[in-house]
């Protein structure tokens, strides 16, 4: 289905995402000859928000830049580039597969997603989310409210709490916790204010001239992410996001993670086409290689608290000094100004406090916290900060500039929840059926895997894992 044809929220998400990437959302409706992007797949899954229009806009978003690029093979650049656009299509009822889970293991279970204390309390005015999969959140949560690891002792203790003060509590005590707020009271929340008044992406470019990787390197239609290195400092799930679908277009993508460090739930999910290596930056040893990989890179994606580089010795300005021509992507979850703006935060915890669990519970007429039917502010940030990196590197082959990009959760919050669903919006999306999942059989550290088939296609330019995904520490700290 041509966009033009498109009756839900798509083109107005997409307006949205591509002129935070650009500066200039161009023209998606009619995109003459040149550009022809087509949604295919009918449905939508039951949701207060347009979740699967959002989702369809923030992998057409991603794929546009890349198609950009390709078309930059011939000699012009980036989504505004006109000519010779190769067509894409995204197919709006496999993006919402994607923004939930990719995944199908065959013949064994994945771990299961959640700590067992983690998840929606009732307090004494309210509801509050406790994020605790991490032990050291945990420990700060249970210390806290003085029990111990049990979820009946833990409901308990919170019915004695208002929300906002068990919420400040537990922030205090280095923990992670969000109570829950209507779409108004965040609007009127020194945060909100601060995240309604920043872009959805902040970026900074830097003239650096010549540089010798940007000289060299030249986009091939076929992967045009082939020869780029990406260095994936990232954590559950925006960045990886962002990181594996740069994978599938070519990037050379190697995350670092620390030594005793896992995500048992969700890495199966997003190390597909990744190599993974683990460095103790509190060695000296391990700083050198890191500041060796920096050195190399052509991209940069980072999802540390704000200060937590800078106490490292790889602040801001050190990496621009080991690499003026990095492009440098990072997240914020509660945005980069206002009093949170270091706040610890994850993408259940962000709909919390923005309004969008309250608006699922109003909207299903239920009596307890309804969130999104995936964690889509994750996935919809990890697309937009793929497309800004991608768009990034046709600014460095054109303009010699060096890029700075700064995403954040709450801001990609705000944008959906600009759009409310309709009544008389898309049928409901029809239950997953074999067809949708690729034929290929993934070998993982896991065990073997089958991938629901990708949304997103480019006509002349396959999108391809050439990795199969790994456990982390598996791979030497070193770019290939």
């Amino acid at each position: 289905m041509p966009l033009a044809e498109d009756t839900g929220f798509v083109a107005a998400y997409l307006c949205a995402m591509r002129r935070a990437v650009t500066g200039s959302a161009g023209d998606i409706s009619d995109g003459g000859p040149e550009i022809t992007l087509t949604i295919s797949g009918e449905g939508a899954l039951p949701c207060a928000f347009p979740y699967t229009d959002f989702a369809t806009s923030a992998i057409a978003t991603a794929t546009l830049a890349v198609a950009g690029l390709a078309a930059g093979a011939a000699g012009d650049y980036g989504l505004n580039a006109r000519a010779a656009m190769p067509r894409v299509n995204v197919d709006r009822r496999l993006a919402s597969f994607w923004f939930q889970t990719s995944l199908r293991a065959q013949g064994w279970s994945s771990p299961p997603m959640w700590d067992p204390i983690a998840g929606d309390y009732r307090t004494e005015d309210g509801w509050i989310r406790l994020h605790t999969n991490a032990a050291h959140h945990r420990a700060a949560a249970l210390a806290v409210l003085g029990v111990e690891a049990k979820r009946e002792d833990v409901a308990r203790a919170v019915t004695t709490w208002k929300a906002d003060a068990l919420e400040s509590a537990i922030v205090a005590q280095g923990g992670c916790a969000a109570a829950m707020r209507t779409l108004a009271q965040w609007r009127e929340h020194p945060q909100g204010m601060a995240v309604a008044a920043a872009p959805l992406l902040q970026w900074e470019t830097f003239d650096v001239a010549d540089t010798p990787r940007a000289r060299q390197w030249q986009p091939m239609r076929e992967r045009p992410l082939s020869g780029i290195r990406v260095l994936d400092l990232t954590r559950i799930l925006a960045g990886p996001t962002a990181t594996r679908f740069l994978a599938g277009f070519g990037a050379q993508v190697l995350r670092i993670d620390p030594p005793d460090w896992d995500e048992v739930g969700t890495v199966p999910e997003v190390v597909q086409g990744k190599r993974c290596a683990r460095l103790d930056l509190k060695q000296a040893n391990g700083r050198a290689v890191l500041e060796d990989l920096l050195r190399d890179a052509d991209i940069v994606v980072h999802g540390y608290r704000p200060d937590a580089l800078e106490r490292l010795g790889f602040g801001a300005a050190r990496r621009r000094e080991l690499n003026p021509a990095l492009i440098d992507v990072s997240l914020d979850a509660y945005g980069w100004q206002g009093p949170w703006h270091a706040r610890r935060g994850f993408d259940s915890l962000v709909q919390m406090s923005a309004g969008i669990a309250d608006a699922g519970m109003r909207a299903a007429g239920a009596q307890r916290p309804v969130p999104l039917p995936g964690q889509g502010i994750d996935y919809a940030t990890g697309y937009l900060m793929a497309a800004a990196a991608v768009h990034a590197l046709a600014l460095r082959q054109t303009r010699g500039a060096g890029t700075t990009i700064r995403a954040s959760l709450a801001s990609t919050a705000g944008l959906l929840a600009t759009h409310r669903s309709s009544v008389d919006g898309p049928s409901p999306l029809a239950g997953e059926a074999p067809a949708d999942l690729s034929s290929r059989i993934e070998d993982t550290s896991w065990g073997p895997v089958r991938r629901v088939a990708t949304p997103m296609s480019i006509v002349g330019t396959p999108v391809d894992w050439a990795l199969p995904a790994m456990a982390l520490g598996t791979a030497t700290p070193r770019w290939a």
